[in-house]
């Protein structure tokens, strides 16, 4: 669908909740579809306060419900940006100490080998994040690690609570 921009964001919910578009749509028409979910009920990637192991007035830090490994972080800025070269110098510089703290604790917790880092926003439109993707010693090193198939969200508990305390 081409002309969502001119639609209502409750008959673009409707359009979404009767399964008429979905995230490409939402994508290609040029709305952001982080912004687009957090102002909407969290109607296109479902509710993820159950993930979030960290947050502050700038950024939110939580589990991809769909992860490339056991520990797949995400940290998304609250301000929109499309990508990391709209980002101020301070900003950006926030982001990247976050991340490595967040890595570092990922690492210790999830007792991972490493933890690389990648952001790709790609595409017509997003919201610029970061993502971190534990590589274990099991696993091979390289960048394959980025595309390798996504497998099963499983919570857990423990290391949530352990990742919250660190992070405070």
């Amino acid at each position: 669908m081409d002309n969502l921009k001119e639609l209502k964001n409750e008959e673009i919910v409707n359009l979404i909740k009767n399964g008429e578009i979905g995230l490409a749509d939402i994508v290609d028409s040029g709305i952001c579809p982080t912004c687009f979910d957090n102002e909407n009920n969290h109607v296109l990637f479902g509710d993820k306060t159950d993930k979030i192991i960290y947050e502050d007035e700038k950024f939110e830090c939580f589990f991809d419900a769909r992860p490339k490994a056991e520990g797949h972080t995400l940290i998304s800025t609250k301000k929109h940006y499309k990508d990391m070269m709209e980002v101020d110098d301070e900003t950006c510089k926030e982001i990247f100490v976050l991340a490595k703290r967040v890595m570092n604790v990922l690492k210790d917790v999830y007792e991972a080998e490493s933890v690389y880092l990648c952001t790709m926003c790609d595409g017509p439109m997003n919201h610029f994040h970061i993502q971190l993707i534990p590589r274990y010693s099991f696993e091979k090193r390289g960048s394959k690690n980025f595309v390798k198939p996504r497998i099963e969200y499983k919570e857990d508990k423990e290391k949530i609570n352990t990742l919250r305390d660190r992070l405070k």
